[in-house]
């Protein structure tokens, strides 16, 4: 892509910046709040299934430092831009999770975090721009992305996915035998909304009780008002990377 094709856009509060097309998908709020749930330390190995321009991952390394990041991308653009992003300190693999190189099929992970597309294409429209359509529209069945996540897993380890609430019965019944300590984390618009979002957090050999937390809200107030309205702790994890407890 050409400078005038993209953007160089603040994550963080600037902490972290990234390239990513002006037009086509483009990183939200959903990749930033995924990373701040992550409960990673300095040391250990993460992987980003369909890692787009690395956001995810990247907003995680920004917050721990010393983790080895790894992420696979399907769509060769923003592979590119991922590792341009990451400048040397996240390795990308141009591949298809549903077909896994040999170099990531032989390697485990503490911690595998994906942000899957979220529209099932038997009861959506597909979007015109084709890398939005990839991002966006459900080609390799979810199924498939907790399978994959789970098995690149060590022994302990934490997987982390965002998905649709209406999503959680699908994401739950995929989750193989050996995954446990099983979380959930909904992510509601305002008080007294329904839930849109639900973040979720299994570990592989976990022994712990299913938990429901309660919903993680993002913006004060009842109603949409003009300028930044975000709760003080999503405020706190977009503008300085701090972590969301979970």
């Amino acid at each position: 892509m050409t400078s005038a094709e993209l953007s160089h856009d603040a994550f963080l509060g600037g902490l972290l910046h990234l390239w990513q097309p002006r037009k086509g998908y483009r990183a939200g709020v959903d990749p930033v709040l995924l990373a701040a749930t992550i409960p990673a330390v300095s040391g250990q190995r993460v992987l980003e299934l369909g890692c787009g321009v690395g956001a995810a991952i990247l907003c995680l390394g920004a917050r721990v430092s010393g983790l080895s990041l790894t992420g696979i991308e399907r769509e060769e653009s923003y592979a590119q831009l991922a590792a341009r992003n990451g400048d040397g300190a996240l390795e990308v693999i141009t591949g298809d999770i549903a077909d896994l190189p040999l170099t990531l099929r032989q390697r485990q992970f503490d911690h595998v975090l994906a942000n899957p597309p979220y529209w099932r294409r038997d009861a959506s429209v597909a979007a015109d721009d084709p890398t939005r359509e990839a991002a966006l529209g459900e080609q390799t069945p979810l199924s498939v992305w907790i399978e994959v996540a789970a098995k690149r897993l060590a022994p302990k380890g934490y997987m982390h996915v965002i998905h649709r609430a209406e999503r959680l019965p699908d994401l739950l019944a995929a989750l193989p035998s050996y995954m446990g300590s099983v979380e959930v984390l909904p992510i509601a618009a305002r008080h007294g909304r329904a839930a849109e979002r639900v973040i979720l957090r299994a570990r592989k050999e976990g022994r712990a009780d299913f938990r429901l937390h309660g919903p993680l809200i993002l913006h004060r107030g009842d109603v949409h008002l003009d300028g930044d309205q975000y709760t003080q702790e999503v405020r706190d994890a977009f503008r300085t990377g701090a972590s969301l407890v979970f």
